[in-house]
């Protein structure tokens, strides 16, 4: 008649603090995927004024350096990005040819999101890969210089800056082609590319 209980949060086995880990990083990261989404909604609903966004210049705008992060701003008629204490470079918005929008997946968290993936017990790794990811848009433009030489740009947005930069560039004066305004392939365009 020697028997003793185990209290609830004591168990015999490490086992239990390792699922209450798991289960306190999924929901951390679940909270942080949500905090995530609606900052990014809010930063998509600011369309009333000049559009004005952190972005990145991964190549190609006459006067940047490559992968510079900076703003990217509307002022009056010209768009201009600024990296951080440099003068910026801005590029009349009527020189605009063409305006192209895609999207981008990018794996966050680095080693630290790594090493969780791995300690997740029970396959528990592959939840928090899902929770790992941001979106991003990304922003091709195709410009003509003062010399009549023609020139393109790429640019990484959050998600949702990318159709609000679209916009206000196609309202000052930006001309865009028309299967690009279509965004997606006709029937029979789809039908000829797999022949």
């Amino acid at each position: 008649m020697n028997h003793t209980t185990t209290p609830w949060y004591r168990t015999a086995d490490g086992h239990s603090l390792i699922r209450r880990s798991a289960i306190a990083l999924l929901v951390v990261m679940f909270w942080w995927a949500i905090l995530t989404h609606a900052q990014d909604v809010s930063q998509a609903n600011n369309s009333n004024k000049s559009f004005s966004a952190r972005t990145t210049h991964l190549l190609g705008f006459e006067g940047s350096l490559n992968n510079a992060n900076g703003t990217l701003s509307i002022q009056g008629d010209s768009l201009q990005f600024q990296k951080d204490g440099k003068p910026a470079v801005q590029v009349p918005i009527a020189s605009v040819e063409n305006v192209s929008l895609g999207q981008q997946d990018k794996q966050v968290g680095g080693k630290a999101m790594t090493l969780g993936k791995a300690a997740a017990p029970f396959g528990g790794g592959r939840a928090v890969s899902l929770f790992a990811h941001k979106k991003y848009d990304t922003v091709a433009l195709e410009y003509v210089d003062a010399n009549g030489a023609l020139h393109g740009a790429l640019f990484q947005l959050n998600k949702g800056q990318g159709e609000a930069l679209k916009n206000d560039l196609v309202a000052k004066g930006a001309r865009v082609s028309k299967s690009d305004e279509s965004g997606k392939q006709s029937k029979a365009e789809v039908s000829n590319e797999n022949k």
